[in-house]
């Protein structure tokens, strides 16, 4: 149904800032127009704009969370207030791992697919890899997990890219799973591509793509056959990187190189590729992500909820590595914290101000994430691409005499007013049409943790 929005301000693309009053007609699924209006001229003249639909605020592109795990959304607040680092987090993590099945995975991931959505997120990159039973057993259905999310992003409104990570092993030195980390493993790679690629959704909202868990969880000579599975098919392909100090020196004790070394040697990186984290790279590494153009997801939320450290984030981008971001852990779902904490956590670890531009992290948020997740057709407001609209109040306490080009550093979740995906809008006045987030929320979240 073609639709008609008069946007009090769109950021469109290449622009330094945000433009006033220009109207985005859709049709299809797809933006037919964009039409910046004359300064000055008649935006509240009905016989002019006739049914366009007034977006107060500032409109962006649709949102991409380039890196989720959705069960973790469960931990939120039990984990914060102890002791201890990734280890004993993981700890925690794997507890509640255990404890899921296809029909519970799926009204958590529902809920938190939603809260997402209603955080201005269109496009969600689900790093996947509880696949089995709690015991390592195959359900009926080998795919049984991936098909709960694939249903619960439907139900929630945004599209999926499926990252269906390989996890064969518990260590570099090729320890095998225990506990939780049983239900991860398909025995090995082969096996692994095997069940990847049986899993073939027809679904327009979802597309599948692989994962190498990181260095630890796929062994130096399998790399090389998840990395095939991923040309082959024309599919991103996402890795969790250097996320650890302990994850380097593990593989410089094993392999005797950096994990991004070991992934370079075994034709893991290239442009198709993102490393996500990239927290504790070397001068070298840097260089060998930029120069093959592999992509860095960086989740600071997670980073810093995890102690994990501030990773070269100013470097890798200079370096020749497009820079998304995720909201991983879930311990934040907010874009636009994930977008100024790349700027601020910079300010932190040089002592300076001014490393990214608004524009810089607006792509970052948009369309670079979109493209990471294998939709090079979205996050721009622009003719052709996907109608992702994301409006964002300028009137709130947080946004209140701020310009519009500030909104990346004022605005949080909470002021995402209306969100459309594909031409269809799935949040309205700050509140999800079909999905109840904190009721859905809380009763999902008790019945996993018990």
């Amino acid at each position: 149904m073609p639709m008609r929005w008069l946007a009090e301000y769109a950021w469109l693309p290449d622009h330094a800032e945000p433009t006033p009053d220009v109207l985005v007609e859709t049709d299809g699924g797809r933006i037919s127009a964009v039409t910046p209006l004359p300064v000055g001229g008649p935006t509240a003249g009905v016989e002019v704009l006739g049914d366009a639909v007034r977006l107060p605020g500032l409109t962006l592109p649709g949102l991409a969370n380039a890196h989720s795990h959705a069960f973790h959304r469960a931990l939120r607040g039990r984990t914060q207030g102890g002791r201890g680092d990734f280890w004993t987090w993981r700890d925690v993590m794997y507890e509640v791992a255990g404890r899921l099945d296809p029909d519970s995975y799926l009204a958590l991931a529902r809920a938190a697919y939603a809260e997402m959505a209603q955080a201005g997120i269109t496009c969600v990159g689900e790093f996947h890899y509880l696949h089995h039973g709690p015991d390592g057993t195959p359900y009926d259905d080998p795919n049984a997990m991936s098909a709960a999310l694939v249903e619960a992003a439907a139900h929630a409104g945004v599209r999926l890219t499926l990252l269906d990570a390989c996890y064969l092993t518990s260590a570099v030195d090729g320890a095998p799973l225990v506990g939780p980390q049983r239900r991860f493993g398909d025995g090995d790679a082969l096996r692994w591509a095997e069940r990847a690629g049986a899993f073939t959704p027809e679904d327009d909202h979802v597309r599948v793509g692989a994962a190498i868990h990181s260095v630890r969880a796929v062994p130096a000579e399998q790399l090389a056959t998840v990395a095939g599975w991923a040309d082959r098919h024309g599919v991103p392909l996402h890795v969790h990187l250097s996320e650890q100090p302990a994850e380097n020196d593990a593989c410089r004790a094993v392999h005797g190189c950096t994990p991004t070394r070991l992934l370079a040697d075994h034709g893991v990186l290239g442009r198709h590729t993102t490393a996500v984290h990239a927290t504790h790279p070397t001068s070298a590494d840097v260089t060998l992500l930029g120069e093959s153009r592999t992509g860095v997801c960086l989740c600071p939320t997670t980073e810093r909820d995890l102690a994990d450290g501030i990773g070269p984030a100013r470097r890798m981008a200079e370096a020749g590595s497009p820079l998304s971001l995720g909201s991983d852990s879930h311990a934040v779902v907010d874009l636009f914290e994930e977008a100024r904490a790349v700027e601020l956590d910079e300010r932190l670890r040089t002592r300076r101000r001014g490393h990214f531009t608004p524009a810089e992290l607006l792509t970052a948020a948009t369309v670079a994430g979109h493209a990471a997740l294998g939709w090079g057709d979205a996050g721009q407001l622009a003719v052709g691409m996907r109608a992702d609209l994301v409006t964002v109040r300028l009137d709130s306490a947080r946004t209140a005499g701020v310009p519009p080009v500030g909104a990346f550093f004022a605005a949080t979740a909470a002021d995402v007013t209306q969100v459309v995906v594909d031409g269809r809008v799935v949040v309205r006045d700050g509140r999800h049409l079909t999905v109840d987030v904190p009721v859905e929320l809380r009763a999902t979240v008790e019945e996993v943790i018990g």
